[in-house]
């Protein structure tokens, strides 16, 4: 039976900002400006995301007892905010209790806490290891009563798993489910989580409001794009993705159901958009959340350096940017005139670095211990290593962090130089396989992202894309003297990697066998590699590092 005094309009402000992991103050600041915007804005409570005041992920950070201490204080100051009259409020923050450390929110209104609520299906796969500083909630909570409506407050994987929390929350009484998350993207994530929604209100019968993190954290990206599904199954409110917003939802309660009735319907972009607008969100958080003033990279006339300049000026702006040609006797007039073209056309500093000398000296070096031994892939990666050097002199002396610059399918089959081209703080392209970089490319080039500080038209030369790649470290060579082509090492890769398929399932796909095994061992053997490598933007389900961790040590082979 409804509250006869309780409300039939109720507006939600959804909350889907930036915060940053570790800084308590700034976060709470970041939110009690929300909330006063939420309050302008007529709201009756604001929804914040999965632990808002310390940040997400905050791994081990949550082990240490003062950042929980600066964490509850924090949650406690905000909650007596509410004391104003104004909205009230749903925020994540680590709480430390009798039954463990929690990934927890706080219900506040009325310039108290109302209630606390603990996550209870606690993610332990791919990205996720939440497990290891957190303990699950005790118990299924019931709803609280905010202002004579009945809300209920499952935390993200609490709809993801098979823990019936919304069913539980709906049979003890709730009337709407609010769910703060912290879901990190993936190409086709927002579709997956509507599917997730859609299958928890075919079980409850209630609406959920859906409200996701934004911004870049390490490897990974919140992309937003918060959403409600009625207890109709149907969109409610769809919010904006890749940008920092605050939405105010009205819902009106009819026939004992509440029903969006205002709600944002913002058009979510396709996946060469989300893909370059994930990537470039990563590069800029990441530069801009640890301190660094301005990026330099190697810019060689290839594919993958010109992308990684587009997204540094498109995440940065041009004058944040440095771009360094460092041109040896291999380098052909082409790739010279093209990584100038690209400069030109990003209206980023360009400098030219000749390495003849530094690697000439290295072979000089090593003549007497080189001696009576053939020229081959030690005197090639004495190139990258030299121009790995001058790019970390350029970081020191000027505070430049490098962005590294190889793409997925490089990082996969190690073909890439340790302490060279693999140099770098960040790599907004290792989780992008090499026909998606041209993909994006391509697109770039027809397409402004919304935010970004670029400018439009070819910024990405024709010719870089169309030639055929090459490291460029030996006469007349090219990437695919030494792999499979593209197109090919590409569908091989991701069966290997993505889908884990075995070998025998991967020739039935139309691969030769021969090949297929020799990625897969080029795979193994590159995994020393990529233990060292920069990290970069998650794009695919399954990155190296967070989601993929093989031993580097490992002698199995598929059939072998």
């Amino acid at each position: 039976m409804t509250d006869k005094t309780a409300p039939d309009i109720l507006r939600i402000a959804v909350a889907q900002l930036n915060p940053t992991v570790g800084d308590v103050a700034g976060n709470l600041a970041k939110a009690r400006e929300a909330r006063a915007d939420a309050s302008r804005q007529g709201a009756d409570l604001v929804l914040f995301t999965e632990l808002f005041l310390a940040g997400y992920p905050p791994e081990d950070l949550v082990l240490k007892p003062a950042f929980l201490k600066a964490c509850e204080r924090a949650a406690e100051d905000f909650a007596g905010d509410t004391a104003d009259g104004g909205p009230g409020f749903v925020i994540g923050t680590p709480l430390k209790r009798k039954t463990g450390t929690h990934n927890s929110i706080i219900f506040a209104d009325g310039g108290k806490i109302l209630a606390e609520r603990y996550k209870l299906d606690l993610p332990n796969y791919g990205e996720f290891d939440e497990k290891r500083v957190f303990q699950a909630g005790p118990e299924i909570q019931g709803p609280v009563n905010f202002r004579g409506v009945r809300v209920g407050v499952p935390i993200c994987e609490d709809i993801w798993g098979e823990v019936a929390v919304c069913e539980t929350l709906a049979e003890s009484g709730a009337e709407i489910l609010l769910v703060p998350n912290g879901s990190p993207y993936y190409r086709g994530k927002v579709d997956v989580r509507h599917q997730i929604v859609i299958r928890q209100v075919i079980e409850c019968g209630l609406p959920i409001i859906y409200a996701n993190q934004l911004g870049g954290q390490d490897e990974l990206v919140f992309d937003g794009a918060s959403f409600a599904i009625g207890s109709d199954k149907t969109l409610a409110f769809q919010m904006s993705q890749f940008e920092e917003t605050v939405n105010v939802t009205t819902w009106k309660r009819k026939n004992d159901i509440w029903v969006c009735s205002d709600g944002p319907r913002s058009k979510i972009p396709e996946k060469e958009e989300a893909d370059y607008r994930a990537c470039m969100l990563g590069l800029r958080d990441y530069v801009n959340k640890n301190g660094f003033k301005n990026v330099v990279l190697g810019l060689s006339g290839g594919i993958d350096s010109a992308i990684c300049a587009a997204l540094a000026v498109d995440a940065l702006g041009e004058e944040r940017l440095r771009a360094v040609m460092m041109p040896y006797r291999y380098t052909s007039k082409d790739s010279l005139k093209d990584a100038e073209d690209c400069a030109r056309a990003l209206g980023c500093r360009y400098d030219i670095v000749p390495i003849f000398e530094p690697v000439e000296g290295f072979l000089h070096t090593l003549t007497q211990l080189f001696e009576d031994t053939k020229e081959g892939i030690t005197e090639e990666n004495l190139q990258s290593r030299a121009r790995g050097t001058i790019l970390m002199a350029i970081s020191n002396k000027f505070g430049s962090m490098v962005v590294t610059t190889g793409n997925k399918s490089e990082m996969s089959v190690g073909y890439a130089t340790l302490y060279g081209d693999m140099n770098g703080g960040f790599n907004p392209i290792k989780d992008l396989y090499k026909m998606q970089v041209y993909a994006l490319s391509r697109w770039r080039n027809a397409h402004v992202p919304p935010g970004a500080l670029g400018p439009s038209g070819e910024v990405i030369p024709t010719n870089i894309i169309d030639k055929a790649p090459s490291a460029e470290l030996r006469e007349n060579q090219t990437d695919q003297d030494s792999l499979p082509p593209y197109p090919v090492l590409d569908d091989i890769l991701e069966c290997l990697v993505e889908n884990e398929m075995g070998v025998d399932d991967i020739v039935a796909r139309g691969h030769d066998r021969a090949t297929v095994t020799r990625v897969e061992h080029l795979l193994y053997v590159a995994e020393y590699k990529r233990r060292q490598a920069a990290p970069g933007v998650k794009i695919t389900r399954k990155n190296f590092g967070r989601d993929r961790r093989y031993p580097i040590t490992n002698r199995f082979r598929d059939g072998g």
